[in-house]
């Protein structure tokens, strides 16, 4: 069997993939690109998402994924902030934002294809190229392949979100050939890919995101065979792992709870012991969703922890979670962690602190045009991303959450995370978000945003109640609010700066 990306009904070989990607770079070249330089794509996962980043990583250019939930301001912020000198974009999404896109840039488009253009409900009219601009096929057909020897590879200069500011480009040093064989080696040992012909990869993370986009084209770099899901849905899911016996896979917390509502005749329908090696990270997990996916799933669920400054730091198995309910696992060879306190000391064992991180074998990396960030964030040669957590005595790693959605109500520290771990377990919930608002006397007070389940009926005095069984009642927000759609990335993960950003602004500050 040949491998190569299955897309809904369209397929497309390794070989074809990587033959595209040696014209696009020689297209790239002929408009003088060259190392260092940077190409951004605002892509769903497709063809072209593969065929950009390899014919960028032939030239040493900076790949630049754009969040395609963006607007023209974000977008175009980033398009000029990273110097980009080309971007291909789906037809639809450079609608969106083809008002922000600089002067200069040169732009291709990708036509939306039918499954993605189904699932996202786009319109034909947008669907296809607008006038005078190119398709990203017809300049890679329009040019000879690239000739040049490699260059070291660069990889993607992935944009971190924040609370407060600007997005910062993550922009590392060219990887030696030493590092990307031990990358490839970690890949390997905490993902589970490798050069194995009988994996089938699902990708349905947005390859926007840090973590995503390392899996998808670790894989992509070995040639495993590839399904692409258009757009998360829980028993889509198991219909395509059913029909592509897919093995390997990596999704997020939020997937999981959305799969155990799915009910029990649905699960059934499904044959899923192709399942070899399930791989979750990005927000914390509640230990009894785990428990739960590994009772359904068997013992194939693994677990990491790390960030896009440092790659993966802490790993851990379904056997440990079993073991260890709540933990991301422990540091793994090569990484370094500290727990800290307010002065840079460290805590002891099971005392909770700001947890600083260095990853195996990475190039080093700073903030694109902005050093004095990536300074700010430094504890000697480890960085911290504002996560704050404990290690217990055996070493294993317990994340509270996040530094900047710390709760301070009253002088008391409070964790959203802990709290949304509870309450997406409370009957008719589907999802949910935490954080804090203002409050005149206590600085800050809880607010609890909650996705009900179809036709559930539940009220805010049945939230709070189902919480004060669980948890501290300082815990138990005063704020209960109901969305019948909590606005979300496609990975899953809750905008929660959209909930949280219209309190503060009506006091004019932001903690």
């Amino acid at each position: 069997m040949t491998a190569g990306v299955t897309a809904g009904e369209r397929f497309r070989s390794w070989a074809d993939i990587q033959a595209n990607a040696a014209r696009g770079a020689g297209g790239f070249a002929a408009l003088g690109l060259g190392e260092d330089d940077s190409v951004a794509l605002m892509l769903r996962n497709d063809f072209a998402t593969f065929e950009v980043n390899f014919a960028a990583g032939q030239l040493g250019i900076y790949a630049v994924p754009i969040n395609w939930h963006f607007m023209p301001e974000e977008a175009g912020y980033i398009l000029a902030d990273s110097g980009a000198k080309v971007l291909v974009a789906h037809s639809d999404l450079l609608a969106q934002i083809a008002t922000g896109v600089p002067k200069g840039v040169k732009v291709l488009v990708v036509p939306t294809p039918d499954e993605i253009a189904a699932v996202y409900g786009v319109p034909a009219e947008k669907r296809q190229a607008p006038d005078g601009v190119e398709t990203w096929d017809d300049f890679v057909a329009r040019h000879a392949p690239n000739t040049q020897p490699p260059k070291m590879a660069r990889g993607s200069m992935i944009y971190t979100s924040g609370t407060t500011g600007r997005p910062k480009g993550v922009r590392r040093r060219p990887s030696t050939p030493e590092q990307q064989q031990l990358a490839a080696g970690e890949a390997a040992k905490y993902w589970g890919i490798k050069a194995d012909p009988s994996i089938v990869v699902m990708m349905n993370g947005p390859m926007y995101h840090s973590a995503p986009a390392a899996y998808g084209m670790g894989s992509a770099r070995l040639g495993l065979s590839m399904v692409l899901q258009p757009r998360f849905d829980p028993e889509d899911m198991l219909r395509l792992i059913d029909r592509h016996k897919v093995s390997h896979m990596h999704i997020v917390p939020t997937m999981f709870v959305r799969l155990l509502r799915l009910p029990d005749e649905v699960k059934r329908r499904y044959d899923l012991s192709s399942l070899r090696w399930i791989t979750h990270g990005a927000a914390p997990c509640a230990p009894a969703v785990k428990r739960q996916m590994i009772d359904w799933w068997g013992p194939v669920i693994n677990e990491y922890y790390g960030a896009t400054e440092t790659g993966i730091v802490v790993w851990h198995d379904s056997q440990e979670a079993l073991a260890k309910p709540g933990t991301v696992g422990r540091v793994v060879e090569g990484a370094t962690m500290r727990i800290v306190d307010a002065e840079g000391r460290n805590v002891n064992h099971g005392e909770i602190g700001e947890i600083y991180l260095r990853g195996p074998h990475l190039a080093e990396f700073t903030y694109n045009n902005d050093d004095a960030k990536r300074r700010e964030i430094a504890l000697g040669d480890l960085v911290t991303v504002g996560d704050v957590g404990y290690q217990d005595a055996d070493g294993y790693v317990f994340l509270c959450d996040r530094k900047r959605d710390m709760i301070i109500s009253g002088g008391v520290n409070i964790y959203p995370a802990e709290i949304e771990s509870v309450l997406i377990l409370m009957p008719g919930v589907r999802d949910c978000a935490v954080f804090g608002i203002p409050d005149e006397e206590f600085g800050e007070q809880i607010c609890a945003y909650v996705e009900p389940q179809s036709g559930a009926a539940i009220d805010a005095t049945a939230v709070r109640g189902y919480l004060g069984q669980h948890l501290a009642r300082y815990k138990v927000p005063k704020v209960v609010e109901f969305s019948a759609a909590l606005p979300r990335e496609d990975s899953g993960k809750i905008f929660k700066r959209k909930l949280r950003n219209p309190y503060w602004e009506k006091v004019g500050r932001s903690i």
